[in-house]
């Protein structure tokens, strides 16, 4: 992708194709695009941010201490974090992941709770997940 001014309009070219863009129009494009990269989202127990620095950070909801959330480099860190585990797993299993602590027991639920990963809770004591496709 390109952008470049041209007089009172800018243009941006996509796979090859050019299109003129009014700064209004630029404007509310970029925050279109800013605000899709970066967005939090809540669940029952735990809720995840999606940073404009590409980071996806899960945590405990309503929680307001660091002691209860986890930063991965990207939400793709976590998809093979997921896809590494077996089809029935505990808190115990993201530990080999360098997961410490409850955050183990939250990643666990994030899973369970979070529509990207087909998971569900198949035992709350002790706490298990299964996949479930």
């Amino acid at each position: 992708m390109a952008a470049e001014p041209d007089g009172g309009d800018i243009r941006v070219t996509v796979d090859g194709e050019e299109l003129a863009l009014s700064r209004e129009h630029a404007a509310e494009l970029r925050d279109a695009v800013g605000d899709a990269l970066t967005r939090r989202e809540e669940f029952f127990r735990t809720a995840c941010e999606h940073r404009e620095d590409g980071t996806y950070v899960v945590e405990r909801r309503g929680a307001d201490s660091t002691g209860n959330s986890t930063v991965f480099d990207s939400f793709a860190e976590v998809r093979r974090l997921f896809e590494r585990l077996p089809p029935t797993f505990d808190a115990d299993a993201l530990s080999s992941a360098g997961v410490t602590g409850s955050r183990r027991h939250m990643l666990v639920r994030h899973f369970a709770e979070h529509p990207s990963f087909p998971c569900t809770l198949s035992s709350r004591n002790p706490l298990e997940a299964e996949k479930t496709s």
